[in-house]
């Protein structure tokens, strides 16, 4: 089959890989039918994620059909269409028993397009798949459902619900790409009196404002006084931080109010510097992490019913095989508008399956 390979810092190929193979009785082999990129890969080809090892196929977010299925795989048969989550359970560690999946020991968390082969490929196998992929409703389109592989559960636990988001409050998000977008939405989910966005480019503040932003600011052009003007001189109840870079994440500190709380999203690959000559007697709450995924059932529920605004945030498409273009367009977000981008959808050349 084909796959998209990392091959070191800033080298990749949609290239010939081996097929997938069953090598333990609870994987399950799905079959890619559309799969997107995250603001992690582009890190990943950064070198901002050293653990990726050269040979990788990238990935962690798709939605497909289960092919084949291991012997002590007990909720999924072929031809169940799945969503594949970016984070995989083995659902018996004390993380996974915490419901805290993201930080599993027993070969979980994760690991797609990490530590092993990804979802950028034709196919890809499934570890503990009971428990790492989801039934679809038949109501969510592929496309739709993609995004509830990383970028809405990421944004609805590491940004919104550790940011403690509560009715009334001033949320200001950091970073108005995909992560920042998905929380701008559902932030409101839980009623806040503002939301305001933070970003350098016109074109994600003006998809910000379509989200549900009541305010945006030029990051340039110093947003804490917005907040502070919208506040009273307060500060933000939450700041989310959703871009990664040491600016974003100090900015964020200086925006929030005391007593309020920080929420890192974003991948750092940097090291930041923490003001805690200013900080130490605001009682600021800093949160980090890493997505669990307990809410997936939840928020798939709410896509079925049309609650969540997914296809807003999908602006390019292209076939499996069009993935060097799709890595180029959407690593160019500040020229070609790209919030996220979807591959997929198209008729598959059938592999031979092999069990290890």
């Amino acid at each position: 089959m084909k796959g998209f390979v990392f091959h070191g810092p800033g080298q990749s190929a949609w290239e010939e890989v081996p097929d997938p193979a069953i090598k333990e009785p609870t994987d399950a082999i799905v079959r890619v039918d559309a799969v997107t990129i995250c603001g992690t890969d582009l890190h990943i080809l950064k070198g901002d994620v050293p653990e990726v090892r050269p040979g990788t196929v990238l990935g962690h977010e798709a939605v497909g059909e289960i092919v084949e299925a291991g012997s002590e795989v007990r909720t999924l048969r072929p031809g169940d269409r799945v969503l594949v989550s970016c984070i995989t359970a083995c659902g018996r560690c004390r993380y996974c028993r915490e419901s805290a999946y993201g930080q599993c020991r027993g070969g979980g968390g994760w690991i797609l397009g990490h530590l092993i082969d990804g979802t950028q490929a034709e196919y890809v196998r499934v570890p503990h798949a009971d428990l790492s992929v989801h039934a679809l409703p038949s109501a969510v389109e592929s496309k739709d459902a993609v995004l509830l592989a990383d970028i809405f559960p990421t944004s609805y636990e590491v940004g919104v619900l550790n940011g403690r988001v509560r009715p009334g409050d001033t949320v200001a998000v950091v970073g108005a790409g995909p992560i920042g977008l998905a929380a701008i939405a559902t932030a409101r989910l839980f009623a806040p009196e503002r939301i305001v966005a933070v970003d350098l480019a016109a074109s994600r503040l003006e998809a910000a404002r379509r989200l549900g932003a009541d305010a945006v600011a030029d990051a340039r052009e110093e947003p804490g006084q917005l907040i502070a003007d919208l506040t009273d001189g307060l500060g933000a109840d939450v700041v989310i931080e959703a871009v990664g870079v040491p600016e974003s994440f100090e900015l964020c500190t200086r925006m929030v109010r005391p007593g309020g709380h920080v929420a890192n999203v974003g991948v750092h690959g940097k090291p930041v510097t923490l003001h805690l000559e200013d900080l130490w007697i605001k009682n600021v709450t800093i949160t980090t992490g890493l997505v669990d995924t307990h809410s997936t059932p939840v928020l798939l529920r709410m896509a079925a019913a049309g609650r969540l605004p997914t296809a807003q945030l999908v602006t390019h498409t292209f076939p499996l095989d069009g993935m060097e273009e799709a890595y180029d367009v959407f690593s160019r977000a500040a020229d070609t508008g790209a919030l996220k981008v979807v591959l997929g959808e198209q008729p598959h050349e059938e592999v031979a399956l092999r069990s290890a």
